[in-house]
């Protein structure tokens, strides 16, 4: 009894101390963009003379730089917004839908080449974006597609790393569910949409967050290919903003932070589902 009373108090000990430990890195998780909220309420020229300053002074502080945002060279910040956002869902729909069918036929069928075709993908995943930058280039001048969403999402549509994710998420559901679909007389496609789709949820649910964090934030992809001011992404946009003639803090600071409400709104809703999908496989029972 002692010895249970002992082992109590040290997971006690340990939990709190953990809880204290992430609740420390929260907080010095948040300090840039608590940074980056107070510093939007101030007037550019406050932000020159001081910096990036916690100090509230009500006087000074107020919403007129979210308004400005409506008027910055003609409202062109919320054409930044409206490519950010075209290109993440089209980006993230065809890519979830794409790569979880990939990653689901490498898992569940057997087939010549099976073996070849991923790893493939595994070479794919391993060969940096940089090296293939310029032939992707010369390919999107040659079928004119510069200065397109869909030149920007092409090399996109099928990411390795989601088809990666997808295999292995998919080795962990037993091949005897497509034994049962095909009893019931389900096709192929009908055993993926009516049994396998559910239970890959939490997959779907990961690869989402991530694929918009990574589409939105992208910068060189969509810099190159992205000529005329209204179709730039915000990271591009945003980058304009800055220039040896002079700083727009007035506009940089409330756009960066207007630009992270959607990678936040994304991930509340599916959280829960993005925890489940990483620490799949992780605990077998």
């Amino acid at each position: 009894m002692a010895s249970n009373k002992i082992e109590g108090k040290k997971r006690a000990v340990l939990s709190i101390l953990a809880t204290a430990m992430m609740i420390l890195i929260a907080v010095f998780a948040m300090v840039p963009f608590a940074f980056m909220f107070m510093s939007s309420l101030k007037p550019g020229t406050e932000i020159m003379r001081y910096g990036l300053t916690l100090k509230f002074d009500p006087s000074i502080s107020s919403f007129d730089n979210y308004a400005a945002l409506n008027t910055y060279r003609d409202g062109v910040y919320w054409h930044w917004y409206k490519s950010s956002a075209v290109i993440m869902v089209l980006q993230t729909v065809i890519g979830l839908v794409l790569s979880s069918l990939v990653g689901y036929g490498l898992a569940m069928y057997q087939f010549k080449g099976r073996n070849l075709i991923f790893s493939l993908v595994l070479v794919v995943m391993m060969v940096p974006f940089e090296i293939l930058l310029l032939p992707m280039y010369q390919m999107m001048i040659r079928v004119r597609l510069m200065n397109s969403y869909l030149g920007v999402i092409i090399p996109y549509l099928v990411p390795p790393f989601m088809i990666f994710f997808f295999r292995q998420y998919c080795l962990g559901i037993p091949k005897e569910l497509l034994e049962a679909g095909r009893i019931d007389g389900s096709s192929d496609f009908g055993i993926f949409w009516r049994i396998m789709l559910p239970i890959m949820i939490p997959a779907f649910g990961a690869m989402t967050i991530l694929s918009c964090m990574n589409s939105w934030n992208n910068l060189l992809w969509p810099m190159i290919i992205l000529q005329t001011e209204k179709m730039h992404t915000i990271p591009i946009g945003m980058g304009t903003t800055i220039t040896p003639y002079g700083n727009a803090y007035d506009v940089l600071m409330p756009g960066a932070v207007m630009a992270v409400v959607p990678i936040v709104v994304i991930y509340l809703f599916a959280q829960k589902t993005f925890i489940a999908g990483l620490t799949a496989g992780s605990v077998k029972g």
